[in-house]
């Protein structure tokens, strides 16, 4: 079984034997929530590459320590994955960037389109974006991550174009595609976007923007998938013709 992870701000300068502490809101999710005991193993990481397992040295109220036994660092793995998430409406906007981060997707980028039903105005905006930033954040720790992904601002349908423009592999997620996305061909230290649209599907503007900026129209399959699930599924019939899942 693989060991509870704990995010901390920093493991600069950590080596075998040197003690951490953990405070602040991780600290008491995991010594008042997780009931956290000394003597019990884990795993610190800085969510950029580096990880330390250790054993837990003492608890307090809203602080732990933890002696490192290792530490280790990981290349970013490749290709990258960047998929733009229209706002869904409710909570599965949490629930598309809780499962993209766990099947390992490296940006997130939320995306107000035409035909979305959420819209993020004014204080929402920050609020909104908090959200998936922290659900980002906790599922990257319970998928075991040590590259955490970003949660890029909110985004314009200009500004997704520029993502696509720059992409090795950019594709947009739409029902009435002729081309299944098991044709586009996927480079192993490829740069790929997906877009996904809103439950209203995507704009016939917005589509031609997307085109213009080298995007290729793919279908999954017969089947039309939620918004918050099409991603998921999208990542992993690319991912699994790449070495990342090899």
């Amino acid at each position: 079984m693989s060991l509870p992870v704990h995010l901390v701000p920093t493991l600069d300068g950590v080596a075998v034997g040197s003690v951490v502490e953990i405070t602040g809101d991780e600290a008491h999710h995991a010594v008042a929530v997780r009931r956290l005991r000394v003597g019990e193993q884990v795993v610190l990481t800085d969510g950029a590459g580096t990880s330390a397992p250790g054993v837990v040295a003492s608890t307090g109220k809203r602080v732990f320590t933890v002696e490192v036994t290792d530490v280790r660092s990981e290349d970013r793995q490749r290709p990258s994955v960047t998929v733009v998430q229209a706002l869904p409406k409710g909570d599965r906007g949490e629930l598309a960037v809780e499962v993209l981060t766990e099947i390992g997707v490296d940006v997130v980028v939320p995306w107000a389109a035409s035909r979305s039903v959420a819209v993020w105005r004014g204080d929402r905006i920050a609020r909104s974006h908090a959200k998936w930033a922290n659900t980002a954040r906790e599922a990257a720790k319970q998928s075991r991550r040590s590259w955490f992904p970003a949660v890029a601002p909110l985004a314009s349908t200009d500004e997704v174009a520029e993502l696509l423009r720059a992409a090795d592999v950019a594709v947009v997620l739409h029902e009435d595609a002729t081309q299944a996305l098991s044709t586009i061909p996927v480079g192993a230290d490829a740069t790929m976007v997906v877009v996904v649209g809103p439950e209203g599907g995507i704009s016939d503007e917005e589509l031609a923007t997307f085109l213009a900026g080298g995007a290729v129209p793919v279908r999954l399959g017969r089947e039309v998938l939620r918004t918050s699930t099409a991603g998921v599924a999208a990542v992993a019939a690319l991912l699994a013709r790449t070495p990342r899942w090899s």
